[in-house]
């Protein structure tokens, strides 16, 4: 489904002296409002491919209508979602969930949706049909050679994928790892996946990066082979100037200073950047800023003040996306919500009088530094976001003209109420 522009205008032509109104009453209350707006104009994130189906549980799945039955619907809802918010202008893809038939077609149907492809992700976490050896006890640290093999071949391949779509990009999440004690030797499990990285690493192109991810806990429990930031990093400084961290926020225990994290990773200048969700216990991939959204902010602003340090380009020289799964809700409402709460993040983010944070952190004036991040989130900036959007062409209120037109609807009758989407 493609949007008709002019139907947008029309919404927008309805609400806008409501949202002429609040946006004129911010304005007067914030200094370079224009600079923040152009920022966030250049600002997207990118859209997985697994999310624009309903996501599930181990226990079960509760399938909408209208879901993408194919690779080109998957790109078709994207394109959807980029013209309602104009900040979701990419899509990463997962292999071997959406490998291409024809790369010269889904190229070209990108690029008239106004979409490029991000960072391909490779899968070892699963057997797939007619796969050889099984990944149950691990890929790349698993004790058989052959194993090994097969997970690196894998990885290789989905890097030759993300050649032809023109991904700059390899992100590598391995569930490796152990349930119980003495079922694995640490080290060697250790060498196993750094000796399997350096071999993918070698077939990365020269302008080409490698995102680790590391996660906690899940699907194994007593270890995870790249458990946390510390390891991830370790792998990264060993295989070169290609190999960052990637931050999932769902992938660390309860309470982790996520922040400090981020802080340290830009400091080292290993920082790849994020999958982004939320959760109340673990990796529950919940929609974006619908539980710490305070945490969201804390994050941004640490990520807008190590980037302007580096002098790094805010919009393209960190890899952003959603990784959620929802099984409750329409997936093209919730991705509308997650990117319009980072989007509330990053505007927060620019806002920060940091002059004024530095002189209250250097002087020890822990009360200021405090009321300068929590008045600064208090504020609210929904109508700067809203006319960054429209100034980029998209809907003043996106899940407001989604729901108004009834686009599921739409969909459904199009896709038919049955299907199930590929992936998750």
């Amino acid at each position: 489904m493609k949007l008709d522009k002019n139907k947008i205008e029309q919404y927008n032509q309805q609400h806008l002296a409501q949202h002429s109104r609040k946006f004129e009453y911010i304005t007067g209350e914030i200094p370079d409002v224009e600079g923040i707006i152009k920022k966030l104009m250049a600002f997207n994130v990118a859209i997985p491919s697994w999310a624009l189906g309903t996501g599930g549980t181990r226990f079960g799945r509760f399938s909408g209508g209208g879901e993408p039955r194919s690779l080109e619907e998957k790109i078709e809802d994207v394109g959807l979602l980029h013209a309602l918010n104009t900040s979701s202008g990419a899509i990463s893809l997962h292999i071997p969930w959406d490998i291409p038939k024809d790369y010269t077609a889904i190229k070209q149907q990108a690029k008239e949706q106004g979409l490029r492809f991000d960072a391909v992700n490779s899968n070892t976490f699963q057997d797939q049909p007619n796969q050889k050896f099984t990944y149950k006890f691990g890929s790349l640290q698993n004790v058989d050679k052959q194993i090994r093999k097969q997970a690196i071949d894998h990885n290789i391949d989905v890097i030759k994928h993300g050649i032809q779509l023109g991904s700059k990009a390899l992100t590598v999440w391995l569930s490796d790892g152990s349930c119980f004690p003495g079922q694995l030797n640490f080290r060697k499990a250790f060498q196993h996946t750094l000796e399997g990285l350096q071999e993918i690493y070698a077939a990365l192109p020269t302008d080409w990066k490698m995102f680790i991810e590391y996660k906690a806990f899940e699907p194994n429990f007593y270890s995870m082979t790249v458990g946390d930031w510390g390891q991830s990093l370790m792998y990264a400084n060993k295989l070169g100037d290609k190999a960052y961290t990637l931050v999932d926020l769902g992938h660390h225990l309860p309470n982790a200073n996520i922040e400090q994290i981020v802080s340290l990773l830009l400091m080292e200048k290993k920082l790849a950047g994020f999958h982004f969700n939320d959760s109340k216990y673990g990796d529950d991939d919940l929609t974006v800023g619908s539980i710490k959204p305070y945490q969201l902010f804390l994050i941004f602003n640490e990520l807008v003040d190590g980037m302007d340090l580096n002098g790094q380009d805010h919009a393209n020289d960190l890899g952003w996306m959603i990784d959620a799964s929802h099984n409750v809700k329409d997936p093209l409402e919730d991705l509308l919500q997650s990117v319009e709460a980072i989007m509330l993040a990053y505007a927060h983010a620019l806002l920060i009088d940091r002059k004024e944070l530095a002189i209250a952190q250097e002087s020890n004036d822990v009360v200021a530094a405090q009321e300068i991040l929590q008045n600064t989130f208090r504020t609210d900036v929904r109508s700067i976001v809203a006319e960054a959007r429209r100034r980029n062409g998209g809907a003043i209120d996106p899940i407001g003209f989604y729901r108004e037109n009834n686009l599921r609807n739409e969909l459904i009758k199009q896709r038919g109420s049955n299907n199930i989407a590929t992936g998750l």
